[in-house]
């Protein structure tokens, strides 16, 4: 009988997964990330204040830095030379066209005037006795009682004194013109600056530094330069009338009201701009030459066209964008193409629909999703048409 050994049984096991570690690790990170969400759901909504959009007929409007120049400027200086008997105006007073301004010493002019009526008086007698003679001496050659010589002579002493006669009454007329000068009227109507010249001197006929300058300020320019690519727009409405407002840095007040009156007729080449001119009333004198302004030229009007407020407008290396508020009051990140935009409303192409709201401040602690409580500032603006 054949026996043979028994074989050891040779089991081999697979090592067991450390699945309960696992399973620890899997349950902390779900608990860890649940925790972060609970605490992400628990933080407070963040204040912020928003606005309507709304769909309205906006100017067409572009601004520019201008001064402000007299319409004339008008240095008054002497036509004649003497002494400064008076001047009739305060400093800084506003005078009328043709207003007297100052009278120079005349009394010299007046003995000059009286001195050339002399002479044309003195000359009209020599006049009347050489043309009295002529007529006399025409009958006499006829009949020859005397030369022809002695015609031709009396023809021409009167012929000289006619002559005479004629300078004579140019040199009267001169001397009135010197003595009219000694009275210096405002050519303008304007205001007055510093008088140059005190009472007791003497002036010189055209001297370098005038007695006085006139502004004439009612009414009054602004001048600008805008970038050339705006002329075709300007020269579209050539004809036209557009209105310019005018407004003083700093300053709370309404704006001056007028019109563009002139687009020069070449492009400056080293600036690339155009110069123009707006004339304003000025009637309040609020404009003053020398000023810095700030011009608004109003082309025209666009019909409803969506407008969100400025301060809405946020600008990231991507473009602009927006945050618009959801009806479950979060937050979404809206990228938005801005038209044009001033420091108080935006001019939307793309991106926004009117009534939609949109955060007008508090966005840096904002974040796409995130929940917001509106504080101030939601208007509620009417979709206009």
């Amino acid at each position: 009988m054949n026996t043979t050994a028994a074989q050891p049984v040779i089991r081999t096991q697979r090592p067991r997964l450390a699945v309960l570690p696992a399973l620890t690790l899997a349950i902390a990170l779900l608990s860890s990330c649940d925790n972060s969400g609970q605490q992400r759901r628990a933080q407070p909504p963040v204040p912020v204040t928003a606005a309507k959009v709304v769909q309205k007929t906006v100017p067409v409007t572009f601004r520019a830095i201008g001064h402000v120049e007299a319409v004339a400027t008008v240095a008054i200086k002497a036509r004649i030379g003497g002494e400064l008997q008076k001047a009739w105006f305060i400093e800084g007073q506003t005078v009328a066209k043709g207003a007297t301004l100052f009278t120079i010493d005349p009394r010299q002019y007046e003995a000059a005037l009286r001195l050339a009526e002399a002479q044309l008086s003195k000359d009209r007698a020599l006049l009347e006795k050489a043309e009295a003679d002529t007529r006399r001496y025409e009958g006499l050659v006829k009949q020859d009682f005397v030369t022809r010589e002695q015609y031709d002579q009396i023809t021409s002493t009167a012929a000289s004194l006619r002559a005479s006669v004629a300078a004579d009454q140019a040199n009267v007329d001169n001397a009135r013109l010197q003595l009219a000068y000694c009275t210096i009227t405002a050519p303008v109507e304007g205001r007055t600056g510093n008088l140059n010249v005190k009472l007791g001197n003497l002036v010189k006929a055209d001297d370098t530094t005038p007695l006085v300058t006139v502004n004439q300020i009612r009414p009054i320019f602004a001048t600008f330069s805008v970038p050339a690519q705006l002329l075709p727009q300007l020269t579209r409405h050539d004809g036209a009338r557009i209105g310019v407002s005018a407004s003083l840095p700093q300053n709370s007040g309404a704006s001056e009201e007028g019109t563009l009156t002139f687009v020069d007729n070449a492009v400056d080449t080293a600036t690339s701009t155009i110069l123009l001119k707006a004339t304003f009333a000025n009637q309040d004198e609020r404009l003053w030459p020398g000023q810095f302004v700030d011009v608004v030229v109003t082309l025209g009007e666009e019909a409803n066209r969506i407008v969100a407020p400025a301060p809405a407008v946020q600008t990231s290396q991507q473009g602009q964008y927006v945050f618009v508020v959801k009806d479950d009051q979060t937050v979404d990140l809206r990228s938005v193409k801005v038209n044009r935009m001033d420091e108080t409303e935006a001019v939307i192409d793309t991106g926004l629909k009117a009534g939609e709201t949109v955060v007008t401040d508090g966005q840096l602690r904002l974040v796409p999703g995130a929940k917001v409580e509106i504080k101030a500032g939601l208007g509620n603006a009417e979709k206009q048409t």
